[in-house]
C-alpha cells in the first residue's frame, strides 16, 4: 500500500509505503507526483518504507515507467527504513530514480533534508 503522508506541502511530497505494493499502489503515487511536477516543475520525495515488505510482480513494470518518467523531475528523494537494505536503495535508485537520493532512519530527518 502507498499512502499520502499529512505532512506533505508544495514540492515536497512523502508517501508511507507498506505491505505489499500492487500495480494499483501507482494509482496513488503517479498521479500525486505529475500534479507536483506539472505545478512545480521538479519535486522532492520522501518514500518511508519502515512498513514495506516487497513489490508484487505486477507492479514492476509501473515502479519502472515511473522511475522513466520523473527521474530528472525529482530533485530528492529520501529514503526512510529500519532495514540495512533499505539503505543501499537509496545508492541504487539515483540513476533511475532522483538526481540524489539519501538514507534516513527517521522521517523528521528526511523531511529535513528535503524542505
Amino acid at each position: 500500500m502507498i499512502a499520502t503522508m499529512s505532512r506533505s506541502s508544495g514540492n515536497v511530497l512523502g508517501f508511507s509505503v507498506s505491505g505489499y505494493v500492487t500495480r494499483a499502489d501507482y494509482e496513488t503515487l503517479t498521479p500525486a507526483v505529475a500534479e507536483a511536477v506539472k505545478e512545480f516543475g521538479s519535486i522532492c520525495l520522501l518514500l518511508d518504507l519502515t512498513g514495506f515488505h516487497w513489490e508484487k510482480m505486477n507492479a514492476w513494470g509501473a515502479d519502472l515507467h515511473f522511475g522513466k518518467e520523473f527521474h530528472d523531475k525529482i530533485d530528492k528523494m529520501a529514503i526512510v527504513g529500519d532495514r540495512k537494505w533499505e539503505k543501499h536503495l537509496a545508492t541504487l535508485c539515483t540513476p533511475f530514480y532522483a538526481r540524489e537520493a539519501k538514507f534516513f532512519e527517521t522521517d523528521d530527518d528526511a523531511w529535513t533534508w528535503l524542505d
